[in-house]
């Protein structure tokens, strides 16, 4: 078994760990453009924990929650980016609008989201703090978001010259 895995076999491993006395940490996201705030807030996370792991919204569940435009980098591009990171054990997608079935069927020690979340709207909150376990907000790296990563790209493409300009370069020759 790699560090991708199905839900099902991430619940079964979830389960082992615990049984093992080991605390497991969840956390989730699109990770559509993964920064250094990502790769802080993950390392954050695992360190409060035996175990991360990760569950990454599918391109229909980022097209619903972002829009049409998202994502920008297919799901499993983006599990095997994050399943790289040293940080992170297992990386599953899942493809609701939230993750709250998942979290409730893993049940994690320690759910984690990043701080622009008002706890009472974390979901699987409840199921997690029912189980016994807690929820962590982690301070956001400051200056570092995808949407606005993605801002930037627009408004320099267009400044540029947009599609005119990249229709006329060589594509075997960026310079």
């Amino acid at each position: 078994m790699g560090k991708i895995v199905s839900q099902d076999e991430l619940i079964q491993v979830a389960a082992r760990e615990r049984r093992g006395g080991r605390r497991v940490v969840f956390t989730n996201g699109c990770f559509d453009l993964l920064h250094p705030g990502h790769v802080r807030c993950l390392a954050e996370a695992r360190a409060l924990g035996d175990l991360l792991v990760v569950a990454v919204n599918s391109d229909r569940s980022v097209r619903g929650n972002k829009g049409p435009d998202r994502p920008l980098v297919a799901e499993q591009d983006r599990a095997e980016v994050l399943a790289g990171l040293a940080s992170v054990d297992y990386v599953t997608i899942f493809d609701e609008p939230t993750p709250r079935e998942l979290i409730a069927r893993v049940l994690p020690n320690i759910l984690v989201k990043g701080a622009d979340w008002a706890l009472e709207h974390v979901a699987g909150r409840e199921e997690v703090e029912a189980a016994g376990g807690r929820v962590v907000s982690i301070p956001l790296a400051p200056g570092y978001s995808t949407t606005k990563i993605v801002e930037r790209i627009r408004d320099q493409y267009y400044r540029d010259g947009g599609a005119a300009t990249a229709s006329k370069r060589d594509p075997h020759n960026p310079s």
